[in-house]
């Protein structure tokens, strides 16, 4: 079973549902997938929100170990993304020397403002937290009482390994940020991260690749009817 952890933000309702149907439509594995939603971590996340909080899921992404029990492997993904390739394929690049795997961006983004008027920060790794497979017996570090009082900083660099070795790299296709990224082929990509704001925002609808997010949304929504004249 391939365990998939989505952060959730009541904002982004819809960006949660159509990458979920995303990655069920492609899978070639039976895939479990579970929102990482506050209202039911009541009293696992207890931290105040802070006010460079871009997202619900900014801090909770880091208690996916801890909900598996510190055993096996998990993966992250932050909810305004699309998958466009077989998740298997991301699972199948586990690395049991590593602690956690993902896209190593050398990301700076250079505006100040993002989505719904969220503040952009700018820190070493960012956006490597995004996407990450966590190899979650070597992730002990990330207790509850760790995740609600560490800095966002000593969480989002990857702080609490305490060794950098640790980090795993998967290709940089599993993580292409929209926007940032020149574009490219969508044959060429296996997951779309529309980082900026999704095109389900009316500032973002003409965004790069939002034809493919609107499309995947109608596939999520069909419902064939029967034919009532026969």
């Amino acid at each position: 079973m391939i365990r998939i952890f989505i952060g959730f933000d009541p904002r982004e309702t819809v960006a949660y549902h159509v990458l979920s149907h995303s990655i069920h439509a492609r899978a070639s594995a039976p895939v479990s997938v579970a929102p990482l939603m506050l209202s039911q971590l009541d009293g696992v996340m207890t931290r105040e929100r802070n006010p460079l909080q871009s997202t619900d899921f900014s801090f909770s992404r880091f208690l996916t170990p801890y909900l598996c029990d510190f055993d096996g492997w998990a993966l992250f993904m932050d909810c305004d993304m699309l998958v466009l390739d077989d998740i298997a394929k991301l699972w199948a690049l586990r690395d049991d020397k590593y602690a956690v795997m993902c896209v190593k961006h050398d990301h700076v983004p250079e505006e100040d403002i993002k989505f719904l008027g969220a503040p952009q920060t700018k820190y070493e790794k960012k956006n490597w937290s995004s996407v990450m497979l966590f190899n979650c017996a070597k992730c002990t570090a990330l207790t509850p009482d760790y995740v609600n009082s560490a800095s966002g900083l000593d969480l989002h660099r990857f702080n609490w390994l305490g060794d950098d070795s640790l980090i795993g790299e998967i290709p940089h296709e599993w993580n292409l940020l929209v926007g940032y990224d020149e574009p490219i082929p969508t044959q060429e990509v296996s997951n779309l991260h529309y980082t900026i704001g999704g095109p389900y925002f009316d500032d973002f609808k003409d965004t790069d690749y939002a034809d493919e997010w609107m499309a995947e949304k109608n596939a999520m929504l069909r419902c064939d009817q029967l034919d009532k004249a026969k």
